[in-house]
């Protein structure tokens, strides 16, 4: 069993979308892994993959958590998310 991670950042999220569905044909799971303001971004690719283009893929699971980010002094903690997708 193949799994593969698409990191989502600043670019438009069709960009992501094409990355999610060449990754699910190659691979059996993708986990789409988000932090901070790309959260929303991450959200609107898997519903865009899964409504418009692929009718077979599923949504296995969601977790969400925290991560500490920076030195002592400056550290700050940034939400994070990783959707699990698979092959229906």
């Amino acid at each position: 069993m193949s799994m593969e991670n698409i990191y989502i950042g600043s670019k438009p999220i069709l960009n992501y979308v094409t990355a999610l569905l060449m990754a699910i044909q190659r691979s059996d799971i993708v986990n789409v892994m988000a932090r901070g303001r790309a959260i929303s971004t991450a959200v609107d690719v898997v519903e865009v993959a899964r409504r418009s283009f692929v009718n077979n893929v599923s949504i296995e699971d969601i977790a969400i958590g925290t991560e500490t980010i920076g030195e002592e002094n400056e550290a700050r903690n940034v939400s994070t998310i990783c959707i699990k997708i698979s092959k229906a």
